[in-house]
């Protein structure tokens, strides 16, 4: 079994089929085809079941993925570690983030990141739930991971910073913006008022569920599961957004207001990676995140 082999059958699991991979790895379709069933052939197992013009893993298949996906990023330490000698001047980082992390601390970080070393390119890979972000980089598949939760993130057998903690804000929809003056706002003010939610399960859904909970009358017009939707939703005057602090920034310079929740709720963000076998890509990416949770410490205290 070769390397390679293994390059194109992750192709075909990330492409979700055989014409997919082809162009992606900008080779004819029989001979990736071709490659796939020597593979099958060295392994004694079909790893695809041929559904019509589908392609669905065998169990097999499934369990070779992860094995697949470390050897792959283990080939990248080395020759990442033998680029090393020379200095980090090349490289490729993959990052998954969920959204509210990739606005920041994501943004500051990769802005330092990129004046370091600015030949390595960096790939930033999407996450709604911090599962989805600790299962990525438990198999390898990236090698940094940001994710935010209600209480502060553990995982046994991968390496955990916390970053940072952002408490929750209205962003105001201004064409209803008949809120006390003020920085802060308690739940009970949110009565009678419209909301763009997120999808349940994440902290802002909760907040607005448990103020409805306790009996403030909100209701919940639009449910966004694209976090990206929602600023535009709010300057569009449909309601107001619950959303963690690092939306703060973007929505101000869009001309909106802002205020802290009381009580306060936060999203405890941190950066996940694997304990061993890093590139010196992402070795570097963690030395940035490391001064960034210092000066967060030295600010808070």
């Amino acid at each position: 079994m070769d390397t390679r082999k293994l390059k194109y059958f992750l192709a075909v699991v990330d492409h979700d089929g055989f014409n997919r991979a082809a162009e992606h790895l900008l080779i004819a379709q029989p001979s990736l085809s071709q490659t796939i069933a020597s593979l099958e052939k060295d392994l004694g197992v079909p790893l695809f079941h041929r559904i019509g013009r589908r392609a669905v893993l065998s169990e097999a298949g499934k369990e070779l993925v992860g094995p697949a996906r470390l050897v792959m990023r283990d080939l990248d330490v080395a020759q990442s570690a033998v680029q090393a000698l020379r200095g980090l001047r090349s490289g490729r980082l993959d990052i998954i983030t969920m959204p509210s992390p990739g606005i920041e601390p994501l943004t500051s970080m990769i802005a330092a990141y990129t004046r370091q070393h600015p030949e390595v390119r960096l790939n930033v890979g999407a996450a709604f739930t911090p599962e989805e972000v600790i299962e990525s980089v438990r198999a390898g598949s990236t090698e940094i991971g940001l994710a935010g939760s209600s209480t502060p993130i553990r995982v046994p057998g991968v390496n955990v910073l916390d970053l940072e903690r952002q408490p929750l804000i209205l962003i105001v929809n201004p064409q209803a913006d008949t809120f006390p003056e003020g920085a802060t706002l308690k739940r009970e003010d949110l009565g009678g008022h419209r909301l763009i939610a997120s999808q349940r399960g994440s902290l802002m859904r909760w907040l607005v569920d448990d103020a409805l909970a306790h009996g403030v009358k909100v209701e919940i017009v639009v449910e966004a599961a694209h976090r990206t939707s929602i600023l535009p939703l709010v300057l569009a005057g449909v309601g107001h957004a619950v959303m963690p602090s690092s939306w703060a920034p973007t929505a101000r310079k869009a001309g909106l207001r802002t205020a802290r929740i009381e009580p306060v709720s936060h999203l405890d963000v941190a950066i996940l990676s694997r304990k061993d076998g890093l590139t010196p890509a992402a070795a570097a990416f963690l030395k940035v995140a490391e001064r960034y949770a210092a000066q967060e410490a030295a600010q808070q205290s």
